[in-house]
């Protein structure tokens, strides 16, 4: 039976404009409404999460609010028949930690359709130490894969050490791919190592500054989890026929570039929505990484906090500092 209040992370914004946040108790009647109730076990920080903590314009639209785009936990209440209490169940993405209450609590209430079963095979922790970064690096690999890069090419990946770009890492590592891990953190060689990378890459060589309209072809393939600067030149270092996901913005949301990679060497650009997506692909991928796509090494990735310790992770990851997942554990 769901207790009548809980644990949440919240988030207030004053008349001044000036945003303060503490763990509070709230009601559970005061959720929005929903189908499921649902008792959440662990989240995870994304940086999305973070600039909704944070009051970063175009990410929350009202406060106080309860940010957290992930939750894995058990339904505790259902007017769905999709669902049944004690079931193991997943949500991420949609409208949830952005103007609804979010995964930072105890508990939350969604629709009926924003929530996936947990695949047999994949734990609700394990879940979180994906969560929506997990997601988006296998939509961005899958994406890859589906445009024709292959293993007898080399791939890349930007941002290599942030939530996303290690678990491209690991799991394009898994596929057999020799992976390039692009970072400014060269003192993380022998963890990006350790979880699948071939060899680092200084970002600064990435970013050559080069006039050229293409650069010598090094990459089938390259998951950009970072944008502006990046895609550039991603697009001028792709071999032939290569591809390049975009999924990120920390950076910048803004590029440019010429035709020239496009009309030369056949290049292509893919979009990555980890959001809006059918939850038949959502579920797709989550299936994939409790079987084929399992990845051994996540505890090597992770970080475990509660919702104390949240306020310090949320600056860190701000300010580029968050090395793997941050898992936030609220059992």
């Amino acid at each position: 039976m769901a207790k009548s209040e809980y644990k949440a992370y919240w988030v207030e914004k004053d008349d001044n404009g000036t945003f303060s946040n503490a763990v509070v108790m709230r009601g559970v009647d005061d959720l929005p409404a929903g189908d499921v109730l649902i008792r959440v076990h662990f989240s995870s920080l994304n940086y999305k999460d973070a600039l909704s903590a944070s009051g970063k314009p175009g990410v929350t639209r009202e406060y106080p609010h309860t940010p957290g785009i992930d939750a894995a936990g058990i339904v505790e209440q259902s007017s769905s028949d999709k669902f049944a209490v004690g079931d193991e169940v997943i949500v991420t993405g949609y409208d949830l930690g952005m103007s609804t209450f979010g995964g930072f609590a105890e508990y939350i209430r969604v629709p009926a359709a924003w929530v996936i079963p947990l695949p047999e095979g994949l734990g609700l922790r394990d879940s979180m130490i994906l969560g929506t970064a997990g997601l988006t690096a296998g939509l961005s690999v899958s994406k890859l894969l589906s445009n024709g890069v292959s293993t007898e090419e080399r791939v890349a990946v930007t941002g290599a050490t942030g939530g996303v770009g290690c678990i491209a890492v690991a799991l394009l590592a898994k596929l057999g791919f020799d992976v390039d891990a692009v970072s400014g953190k060269t003192d993380a060689k022998v963890w990006l190592c350790s979880n699948g990378a071939n060899s680092l890459i200084n970002r600064d060589e990435y970013l050559s500054e080069s006039k050229r309209v293409v650069l010598k072809p090094r990459w089938g393939g390259i998951v950009d989890t970072v944008g502006g600067d990046y895609i550039e030149q991603g697009l001028k270092q792709l071999a032939p026929g290569g591809s390049i996901s975009c999924c990120g913005m920390v950076a910048s949301p803004q590029f440019a570039s010429s035709v020239f990679p496009f009309i030369l060497r056949g290049v292509n650009l893919l979009g990555i929505d980890s959001v809006e997506i059918s939850q038949q692909q959502k579920t797709g991928i989550w299936q994939k990484f409790a079987a084929e796509w399992k990845l051994d090494g996540l505890e090597s990735l992770v970080n475990e906090i509660d919702l104390y310790q949240l306020s310090d992770q949320i600056d860190a990851i701000l300010k580029g500092q968050v090395q793997g997942r941050v898992l936030v554990r609220l059992i």
